[in-house]
This record gives C-alpha cells, sequence and structure tokens, in this order.
C-alpha cells in the first residue's frame, strides 16, 4: 500500500482511514524494528559474564581495581598540592636584598659617648643611644615599683653603655624626638606627651608600655642590629 494510493481516496470515506491507519501501523511497527537494543555486553568483565561464579569472588576484583584506581588519584593529587605549596612559599619568600636590609651594621665608634644617632632597622627607625655614666647609675638606680612597665636597665643591653632602641612610641605609633623630655639621654613624643628615660622606659605621658629593645650583638668595632 502506498502513500499516493491512500492520497486519491476521497477524504472522510471509510477507505480513506483504513488506509490512514494501515500507513501509521506500519510506520510505527517499522520505526521500532529498525532502532537495534544496545547492547553492553562488551564492557562487562569477564568474570561477571559467567553464570557459574559466585559475585562476591568477582566484585573482590573490581574492588582492588577501583581502590587502586583511586589511591593513584589521591597520591598525585597530594603530590601535586606540595609541589603547589612549595612553589608559592618560594616565591613569597624573601629574596636576598630583602634579608639584606633585615640588618644593620653601625661602628661604635661613630657615636661619642652622650650622644645619639638615628638610623633605620626594617623600615623603622633606631636610636642608637651610647650613655654616659652617670645615664647608667640614674637608671639603673629607679625603683621597678615606680615604672607603669617594670624592667630592670641591665635587663634592656647587653652592655651598660649602649641602649639599642626602636623609635616606635608605644601609644599610638608616633616617632619620639631623641635626647628630648623630662630625663637626661631620654626621648619625648610631642604628639601626645610621652616622656621615655635614656633606657627606653615609659616613665610620663599616655604610653602604656617601654620602647622596644631591638636585637642586637657587638662584633668587634661594629653594632649588628637584626
Amino acid at each position: 500500500m502506498s502513500f499516493a494510493n491512500t492520497v486519491r481516496a476521497p477524504l472522510g470515506t471509510a477507505s480513506f482511514k483504513a488506509r490512514i491507519g494501515a500507513v501509521s501501523c506500519l510506520a510505527r511497527r517499522n520505526y521500532h524494528t529498525d532502532i537495534p537494543e544496545p547492547d553492553f555486553e562488551a564492557y562487562r568483565s569477564n568474570s561477571s559474564k559467567q553464570a557459574n561464579v559466585s559475585r562476591d569472588k568477582f566484585d573482590a576484583k573490581r574492588k582492588v581495581y577501583s581502590y587502586t584506581l583511586v589511591g593513584g588519584a589521591s597520591a598525585a593529587t597530594v603530590y601535586m598540592g606540595k609541589e603547589i605549596v612549595q612553589d608559592l612559599v618560594g616565591y613569597l619568600d624573601i629574596n636576598d636584598a630583602a634579608r639584606a636590609l633585615a640588618i644593620t651594621e653601625i661602628k661604635l665608634n661613630d657615636v661619642p659617648v652622650g650622644k645619639s644617632l638615628l638610623t633605620t632597622w626594617k623600615g623603622m627607625p633606631l636610636f642608637v643611644r651610647h650613655r654616659t655614666e652617670a645615664e647608667i647609675k640614674a637608671e639603673q638606680a629607679v625603683d621597678l615599683l615606680s615604672l607603669r612597665d617594670p624592667q630592670h636597665d641591665s635587663d634592656r643591653s647587653l652592655t651598660p653603655e649602649w641602649m639599642i632602641l626602636v623609635g616606635v612610641c608605644t601609644h599610638l605609633g608616633c616617632i619620639p624626638l631623641q635626647d628630648q623630655g623630662s630625663f637626661a639621654g631620654g626621648m619625648y613624643c610631642p604628639c601626645h606627651g610621652s616622656h621615655y628615660d635614656s633606657s627606653g622606659r615609659i616613665r610620663k605621658g599616655p604610653a602604656p608600655l617601654n620602647l622596644t629593645v631591638a636585637p642586637h650583638k657587638i662584633k668587634g668595632e661594629y653594632l649588628i642590629v637584626g
């Protein structure tokens, strides 16, 4: 039965309807039988194809494969993460030039007794004071109970005659003035009126803590800070 013969039949007649129904059934049947059913046999393991083998036996082999695959992928991920972290740390690590800036060398003979030197260390102001005998005796005789931040003078320097301080006020981070204030050889912060003695200890004003002592050592004729 051809579609042309069906079209020639008068519309609305029983013959026309019967022929249309036959064509539709034939089309549906051909459409269904022309598409092959999917076959996944090639993707099945050989052990799973054997009907007489227990599932527990071939499941164990499949688990070993799965665990090995997951373990290998996890190990590769950890290794890649380690490499990324190492590269990042190496990128953020300071270079030789920056490391050199972290050390300040001062020739001791450049600072006479009773004088102060202003320099920098790690981008911060650094106060170097070569103290007199009178200043040392006066600071060592101070009663610790009278101090806001009690520290003995001998605990703030390697040698009594040298006082190495970070020149940043502990109140609001201002820079005090050297050889100023109410105490000989001390520092004075004009911003809010903090007075420090020659040991860098807060004696008057709003600052809560003493000036920070910079890490230092004396090597021959040089003072090395850092």
